[in-house]
């Protein structure tokens, strides 16, 4: 401090202007100061040399061409809606944290001229980034996972000796019962005890075909007794044990053909029911498509009694509004089954699609199972498969043509 300072009244010595004030500090030494100043200079030379001004949250103008080639990539759009189906088709990387992440990532959604999008995980991880922790991109998808889960939950149900309880399935897997319902029904189509009971008739079959006796066959396909296994072989075979080991030869199919305003028709039924109503332009042609369909049976034919019978169906295929009251013999797995009884609920003249089907059984990610269930139909009309159409509404195939199922939909539609 100068003598003349030295003078000064305190109160005066206070009010030293600002600028002074700041070259008094300037010139005391300020080692983190000088740091700061330093690491400042440093940056601002660095931004001038690249030609470019950074904003905010570090994007720099020198990226508006990079950011509108990525939010003209149509991927880019499926990463701001976080859809979890494009999760395993690609990643992208964001240079400005330096993390690379799945397109379902939650964090919140950077600039585009920040973002990078790669085909493959590897070329995220070439980038230098490191992957992000709340996404975990180098973890599998949770649909994957899922699939893996309810894989392993199959192979287990297809292990035991006896069906497994949902309770003691829902604790191997760490999930409440209800949860773990709804997780397997949504993969597979059908509840775990569906699919238990469908193995076991597999099994069943299996066993019939390859053990002497049928005792032999009922205690390797996991019944504890005889009882509860006759009880249940009409619901799992369709016949009893014995026809069904002897090849089904017993087994009788009255059948007949007709004509009605589709083509040639041909009704064939059991003792349960009517099992098989099929169209086609040649009469021939459906015999041999009736043996195929049920190798093992007895065909009889040419019986005048049921010829007049099969009227009633042929009346009906003509006008499906009438309804049919006649008992059917339905065949088909336990999905199929599903499948097939969602469709008789459909009214004539109203046309759902695959996806509504799979929904209304409860799978809606089912869409292509169901389209074979579908396919595997062999009474036509009476399980109306016709009035199933794609999610634009335009027709799809049908087991007997495009062209029977469209003439179909007209007429229930009244046109």
């Amino acid at each position: 401090m100068s003598s003349c300072e030295r003078g000064l009244a305190p109160g005066i010595s206070m009010r030293i202007d600002a600028a002074r004030r700041v070259d008094l500090r300037a010139a005391c030494p300020d080692p983190a100061g000088q740091r700061v100043a330093a690491c400042h200079a440093r940056r601002l030379g660095q931004q001038k040399g690249d030609g470019a001004v950074s904003d905010r949250d570090g994007s720099d103008s020198s990226g508006a061409g990079h950011a509108t080639d990525t939010a003209r990539d149509p991927r880019w759009q499926r990463v701001v809606a976080r859809d979890r189906a494009a999760d395993g088709s690609f990643w992208y990387s964001v240079r400005t944290t330096g993390v690379y992440c799945r397109p379902s990532c939650p964090s919140r959604v950077a600039r585009p001229e920040n973002v990078a999008l790669h085909q493959t995980l590897a070329d995220a991880r070439a980038t230098g980034a490191r992957p992000c922790l709340r996404c975990r991109p180098d973890d599998a998808t949770p649909q994957a996972a899922r699939t893996a889960l309810i894989a392993g939950v199959c192979r287990m149900i297809e292990a035991a000796e006896r069906p497994p309880s949902l309770a003691m399935l829902s604790r191997e897997v760490g999930l409440s019962p209800a949860h773990f319902q709804r997780v397997f029904k949504a993969a597979t189509g059908v509840s775990p005890k569906a699919y238990a009971e469908a193995h076991r008739t597999a099994r069943v079959q299996a066993a019939l075909r390859e053990r002497g006796t049928v005792t032999e066959a009922l205690y390797t396909a996991g019944f504890a007794s005889s009882g509860r296994f006759y009880d249940r072989s009409g619901a799992m075979l369709g016949m009893t044990p014995g026809r069904f080991r002897a090849g089904a030869c017993a087994e009788s199919l009255h059948f007949a053909i007709g004509h009605c305003t589709l083509g040639a028709i041909l009704v064939a039924s059991s003792a349960k029911g009517v099992a098989a109503i099929l169209l086609g332009e040649q009469p021939e042609a459906l015999v041999r498509e009736l043996q195929d369909q049920f190798p093992h049976a007895e065909l009889i034919g040419a019986d005048s009694d049921y010829e007049t019978h099969v009227a009633h169906i042929v009346g009906f295929v003509d006008a499906p509004n009438i309804g049919l009251d006649l008992p059917l013999d339905i065949r088909g797995t336990a999905f199929q089954r599903r499948v097939w009884a969602a469709l008789q609920t459909i009214p004539p003249g109203a046309r759902w699609s695959y996806a509504d089907v799979a929904r209304a059984i409860g799978a809606p990610r089912a869409v292509r199972a169901v389209a074979g269930a579908c396919a595997a139909n062999v009474l036509a009309v009476a399980i109306p498969c016709h009035r199933v159409v794609r999610t634009d509404g335009a027709l799809s195939g049908y087991r007997w043509g495009v062209e029977r199922k469209c003439a179909l939909l007209d007429r229930e539609a009244g046109t």
